[in-house]
């Protein structure tokens, strides 16, 4: 196995259950603009891709086409697993890839089903990833916590990982 190959099957295993991320794309203005969408997924192939569903006519589409750098956001505070994601985002016109993807989930979004004409395929190729995953259960994490306090160092609440999958 390469390096790669772990980086993929460490990260899709922190994010496959969290299905929805923050897209932060970047505003005609130049400010960051994010929003919530729900990964298509079922799970992280060697092309380092993750899809999701947008629409055609709303701000994310027309902002990646302009700038096609963008960031998402994954959080599980039950868990304390948090992922960062950078990469480069498209506007992919692929009806099987759609109806490979599809879902009744997102039936709840776009009416017109897998063929309604605002329905937009978004990919974004993964180039760097920053995780953080804490192991530990709360009361460690108390106990670190209080500890880091009295002492006047640092927690150890696990460790934080950065991946870059494409350069």
């Amino acid at each position: 196995m390469t390096d790669n190959t772990n980086s993929r099957d460490t990260l899709w295993g922190l994010i496959r259950d969290i299905k929805t991320a923050m897209l932060t794309t970047v505003h005609e203005n130049g400010r960051l603009h994010a929003r919530p969408v729900m990964t298509q997924n079922r799970g992280i192939d060697n092309d380092d891709l993750l899809w999701f569903f947008i629409s055609r006519s709303g701000d994310a589409a027309a902002e990646v086409a302009s700038h096609p750098q963008v960031g998402l956001a994954y959080a599980h505070p039950g868990r304390d697993c948090y992922v960062s994601i950078s990469g480069s985002a498209l506007i992919v016109d692929n009806p099987q890839k759609k109806e490979a993807l599809w879902s009744r989930l997102a039936g709840a979004y776009f009416a017109g089903g897998v063929n309604d004409p605002d329905l937009a395929l978004l990919c974004v190729r993964i180039s760097h990833a920053h995780y953080w995953d804490v192991k530990e259960n709360k009361l460690t994490q108390l106990y670190e916590m209080t500890r880091a306090a009295v002492t006047g160092t640092r927690p150890n609440l696990g460790s934080d990982t950065e991946v870059s999958l494409h350069h």
